[in-house]
Order: structure tokens, then C-alpha cells, then sequence
């Protein structure tokens, strides 16, 4: 049964830069440990260390999601947190955000063999005040996948965007169909004149709406879809009473977002670990 707003947690309606950034990290940290409803997924949290493990050889399928260690010992925290994925001889992600303990983690994770792959902007837009045309690209539909079959096409359709292989599409069909009908996570495919194009996933979390996994493949790319992929899941968002959209933008989407009305208020930092690189 979807649920009302009246059943949903309260809502953020907090304008301050320190609120807003913490709310950019909350959000993506549920959204990650909201896999755990699958049975495909490993969740592990502590007071110090938040992660999952899928075993799909690819680090975004095995992520570190947030650390706060005291500065003691710091590099064998680091090593027993690396142990699960050694163990099952996958590559792994460490995201690095304004809540992570100690400040100099990054560092040392770099000197445990880890590469410093991205500094993503942690975004977020007052959806009162989402700006520009909010009108669809000529011939685009958008509607959400609900269903075994759209989810097939949602995960083929993210794959292509994200140019993953097919095993990494086969991994995300399993896991988001193991998740199907639960509110907080909203699916939506987009259909240029019909055929499907492009993908994007909402997460109501946090008290605010996340916008995830925005990709368009190849040949529909600078068209405006993109742009609409992130709007229309904001807009429904903004319909059930929710205040503030959140993101992490790449460095080609920063734009994009920011002519939305999105700001940055955080950075957001990932460093991967791959076993020939890293030591033992």
C-alpha cells in the first residue's frame, strides 16, 4: 500500500548550509543500506563502519559507505575493514563525506593502496524553487518501472548508460527486483518516441528526496533528458510534501544541476581498493 505523506517521517524544511550537507550524506547512506532488504546483499553496521558487500567483481557492487574511527590504530581499522572484501577477492569503494572520522582518512587509505578516483559535489536544491523550463523534450515520456518486465529494461537501459558490462546489468536486475514495491525507492525509465533511453532512481530518505543513477545512453545524449530524468522524480517529490532534492553530481552533470537550482554544500570523496593494488 503507498504511503501518505502523513506516514512519512517528518520532512526537512531546514535552509542551513551544515543541516543541508548532512542531509546529502544521510541520504545516500540509506539509499546504499536500503539494498540490505535484499537477500542477494551483505549489510554490516557499527558505531564505527557502515558497509555491503554483493560480490559482483566491481567496486560500486561493494562499498564502504561511511567510517568514523578514532585516529588510534587507524591503519589496522583500515585492514580488518578491508578484510570482508579480501575474503571474497573483490574490488571495493570507499566514499569519504563531511561526516567521516579521522580527517585525514583519505590519506590513509591511499597509503593502503587505495586510488583516489572522484571528489563529487554533494548537491541540493529547494524544490519550491526548481528553475527553468520544466517541460518534457519533444517525443520523451517518462513513467516508472513497477514490474519485472520494466525492470529488465530499467536495469538493460542503465547499463548501456553507464556503459557496464552485461554481468553488472544481469547484477542490477536481480537486486532491484528483489526490492520492488517499497516507496521510499522509486525507479523511472525514460522513452524517446517509444524506445527506451534512459534511467533514474528517486530515494525518499532522510527527510529528503535523492535523486540516483541518472544516465542516458549514448545516442540520446544532449536532448535535455537528462535534465528531465532529474526533474520529473523531483517534481512527484515535490507533490508529496518533501522540501529539498539531493544529489552527487560528476563533474559534466555540475551544470546541469546547478541551472536546475541545485548548490553544493558538501564534497564527496570515493577512493578504490583493488587487490593487485593493494598490499597482500
Amino acid at each position: 500500500m503507498e504511503k501518505t505523506i502523513e506516514d512519512m517521517e517528518e520532512v526537512l524544511a531546514d535552509l542551513s548550509a551544515p543541516v543541508l550537507a548532512e542531509a546529502i550524506e544521510a541520504n545516500h547512506s540509506e539509499y546504499l543500506m536500503d539494498l540490505g532488504r535484499s537477500p542477494q546483499v551483505t549489510i554490516h553496521k557499527d558505531p564505527e563502519l557502515t558497509w555491503f558487500l554483493i560480490g559482483v567483481p566491481f567496486p560500486g557492487f561493494n562499498r564502504i559507505i561511511h567510517a568514523r574511527f578514532e585516529a588510534n590504530d587507524l591503519d589496522a581499522k583500515i585492514e580488518s575493514a578491508l578484510a570482508p572484501f579480501k575474503s571474497r577477492g573483490v574490488p571495493m569503494l570507499w566514499h569519504i563525506g563531511p561526516g567521516t572520522q579521522p580527517s585525514n582518512l583519505g590519506e590513509r587509505l591511499v597509503a593502503h593502496g587505495f586510488t583516489h578516483t572522484a571528489e563529487e559535489p554533494g548537491m541540493a536544491a529547494d524544490l519550491l524553487a526548481l528553475e527553468g523550463d520544466q517541460s518534457l523534450p519533444p517525443g520523451l515520456s517518462i513513467e516508472q518501472a513497477q514490474d519485472t518486465e520494466s525492470l529488465k529494461t530499467y536495469s538493460q537501459i542503465t547499463a548501456r548508460a553507464f556503459d557496464f558490462p552485461d554481468e553488472l546489468g544481469n547484477a542490477i536486475f536481480r537486486i532491484e527486483a528483489s526490492l520492488l514495491h517499497h516507496s521510499a525507492r522509486r525507479l523511472y525509465l525514460g522513452f524517446s518516441d517509444g524506445e527506451p533511453v534512459a534511467a533514474a532512481l528517486l530515494f525518499l530518505g532522510a527527510s529528503v528526496a535523492g535523486i540516483y543513477g541518472v544516465g542516458t545512453i549514448p545516442e540520446a545524449r544532449r536532448q535535455g533528458i537528462g535534465r528531465a530524468m532529474t526533474l520529473v522524480p523531483l517534481l512527484e517529490a515535490r507533490a508529496m510534501g518533501y522540501r529539498f532534492g539531493v544529489l552527487h553530481a560528476s563533474r559534466m552533470g555540475e551544470g546541469i544541476y546547478h541551472r536546475l537550482g541545485f548548490q553544493r554544500y558538501c564534497t564527496m570523496g570515493r577512493y578504490v581498493w583493488r587487490e593487485s593494488a593493494g598490499r597482500g
